[in-house]
């Protein structure tokens, strides 16, 4: 199968080239690689041309933006700012940050998953940050969500869904979005990826009041939206996440920002988290 990565990079002079060294290393090379240097001040579009002169498959492309690190908007864009410059000619696409270092079987064990499953639509493996000298499990991850640094679409999927959102709350309405038009989604554990940054390391104040925003665009009404931001506070150590998850949907009503999802994708996402808060439950 044809894997085409994107990679957006902002700053990321010590790790990017851990990342491309791991897919350099990869049994499956990928097709090509676009790393989207996006304004940063370090070593990092050096690091990157030192790999690119080496391998023709991996590409270096520069953009302009604000040097704040929210999530969602800034990151998005940065990917179409690669995925623009690819043709159509691949099988899987791949959005993955510039922090990570794969295992070398990594693309290969994916591949296999897409084709031993045609309905597969996404897949990814889990994320592994360090602590006290050993890799664990980072927090974050779930059974049934690919982590946004490592998402990989078969092409079918990622066209039907409409690519990936322009918004915050991207990494999720895809894969609901997915599953509304029939796809199957795929987490598996034996994938293990280091992750050299702890998601959220260096957002800005303020990035999380936007995942309120997000989801008042993606219709999941207020209750939905005051669990989820309690879920992230009991996660993260931090109650403020909860009131800025509620601040942001607030906010969003107020000014009567547009929804991304018409009515009955609406209704649809709605009732998969309610089944997955009522399955969470059940296994207490």
């Amino acid at each position: 199968m044809k894997i085409y990565i994107v990679i957006p990079a902002h700053n990321e002079e010590n790790n990017i080239g851990k990342t491309l060294q791991s897919l350099v290393d990869q049994q499956l090379k990928p097709a090509r690689v676009v790393v989207v240097n996006d304004n940063s001040i370090d070593e990092t579009a050096k690091i990157v041309n030192d790999f690119a002169q080496q391998h023709p498959w991996i590409n270096l492309f520069h953009k302009k933006s604000s040097n704040k690190h929210i999530p969602g908007v800034k990151i998005v864009a940065a990917f179409y700012e690669g995925y623009e410059r690819l043709d159509e000619d691949y099988d899987i696409i791949c959005k993955y940050d510039a922090d990570m270092v794969f295992e070398t079987n990594y693309l290969f064990e994916l591949s296999q998953h897409f084709k031993e499953n045609k309905r597969l639509g996404m897949a990814a493996g889990q994320c592994y940050v360090k602590k006290d000298d050993h890799w664990v499990l980072e927090n974050l991850n779930k059974d049934d969500h690919l982590r946004g640094s490592l998402k990989a679409y078969r092409k079918d999927c990622f066209l039907e869904i409409g690519k990936i959102a322009k918004s915050i709350g991207w990494d999720t309405l895809d894969e609901l979005m997915a599953q509304y038009y029939g796809w199957e989604i795929k987490v598996d554990p034996s994938l293990k990826v280091k992750h050299l940054k702890p998601t959220g390391f260096n957002y800005s104040p303020g990035a999380t009041r936007l995942q309120g925003i997000a989801t008042y665009r993606m219709r999941l009404g207020l209750t939905l939206t005051l669990i989820i931001g309690l879920k992230r506070s009991l996660v993260k150590g931090e109650v403020r996440f909860f009131f800025s998850y509620f601040k942001g949907f607030l906010e969003a009503k107020r000014k009567g920002i547009s929804f991304i999802v018409d009515p009955k994708q609406g209704k649809f996402i709605r009732n998969i988290r309610w089944k997955g808060i009522f399955h969470s439950f059940k296994l207490k």
